[in-house]
């Protein structure tokens, strides 16, 4: 018999929400960052590298890496496996060092 993990600890999670991610509304949940919201949607790489643009997504998922970096609500350099994700947060691919976009 499979049991939901919410139900084993008597959890009551608050509703969802939306945030947006390159302009598309993708769902979300109560606690969770904005990596892990990404992950739950299907997306896995939101940022390229600088020289190459190669995809990067989350690698070690505790923000030490780097690699999760994302533009959040208009601020470049967020690592998305430490942001907590809100209703209505702007999340976007960052390019390169996150500076492009602001005429840096």
């Amino acid at each position: 018999m499979s049991r939901n993990p919410l139900d084993l600890v008597r959890a009551r999670p608050e509703p969802g929400f939306e945030f947006s991610f390159d302009g598309e509304p993708l769902p979300a949940r109560p606690g969770q960052t904005v990596a892990a919201a990404l992950w739950s949607a299907g997306r896995l790489s939101w940022r390229s590298t600088r020289n190459a643009a190669r995809p990067r997504g989350a690698f070690c998922g505790m923000g030490v890496c780097f690699d999760c970096l994302v533009v959040l609500d208009g601020r470049p350099n967020v690592r998305a496996c430490l942001a907590p994700v809100q209703p209505g947060s702007q999340v976007t691919t960052q390019e390169g060092d996150g500076h492009d976009r602001l005429g840096a």
